[in-house]
């Protein structure tokens, strides 16, 4: 089975690294996960469901998105949102360090995660996570998450299927993952003492909360970039 291998090392005052080594399929594009045995309460699909969780639990007993946190929340339970941290991201193609908050390090690493977790209202974020961009900044997560939408509204019309450039399906997306935002913070709330990845998650969130409301002004501030193409 071909893998693609995303590592994410968390270094922290006083050099104490924590290391994700990340193998997702390349074909399914979802993580592989090692069994857990005695997996927490919180991680039961009845915990905090989703209101518009399609899942059912006698095929799923536990939420394949809170399954893929575990390993993170437990690593993080402890540390405080803005502790001080060198991340180090290292992929096929390439190595990025920074030095950030502890909360937008976790941030990147749960969006990877949780878009590559099969959770059927994340299937949407794949294509981003093949080519993931840690501590993307807000202008950059807008013009992947539109073109990634767009792109596959590309692939319908080719396949003669309704399609959809106005991206009201985007918005739909978005209301959809903000909804499940909140149950997500729940799970995560039961599960950690202290707030790093509880302000991570909220990050993830207000990206989610904004999109759907500025799609129209946010292309817009970016549109002068298109203008060879728009000239004739």
């Amino acid at each position: 089975m071909s893998v693609l291998a995303i590592d994410y090392k968390i270094i922290l005052t006083g050099n104490r690294a924590f290391h994700f080594n990340l193998e997702i399929d390349r074909e399914t594009l979802t993580l592989n996960c090692e069994d857990v045995p005695d997996l927490p309460d919180w991680t039961k699909l009845e915990f905090c469901k989703c209101p518009h969780c399609p899942l059912s639990p006698d095929e799923h007993p536990r939420c394949p998105l809170a399954r893929n946190l575990v390993g993170t929340l437990n690593t993080f339970s402890e540390i405080t949102s803005y502790d001080r941290v060198q991340l180090e991201v290292i992929t096929n193609e390439r190595r990025i360090t920074q030095e950030t908050s502890a909360q937008q390090a976790i941030s990147s690493l749960m969006g990877l995660l949780i878009a590559t977790s099969g959770c059927p209202h994340t299937h949407f974020f794949k294509p981003m996570a093949r080519f993931h961009l840690p501590l993307a900044s807000e202008e950059e997560t807008i013009f992947r998450s539109t073109g990634n939408y767009l792109l596959a509204q590309y692939f319908l019309a080719k396949n003669g299927e309704p399609f959809d450039f106005n991206m009201k399906g985007l918005e739909e997306i978005y209301r959809n993952i903000e909804t499940l935002n909140l149950k997500v913070v729940d799970r995560i709330r039961a599960a950690c003492s202290e707030d790093s990845t509880v302000n991570a998650m909220v990050m993830l969130d207000f990206f989610a909360k904004m999109l759907p409301d500025l799609i129209d002004e946010s292309l817009g501030n970016i549109r002068y970039m298109f203008e060879p193409y728009l000239k004739n």
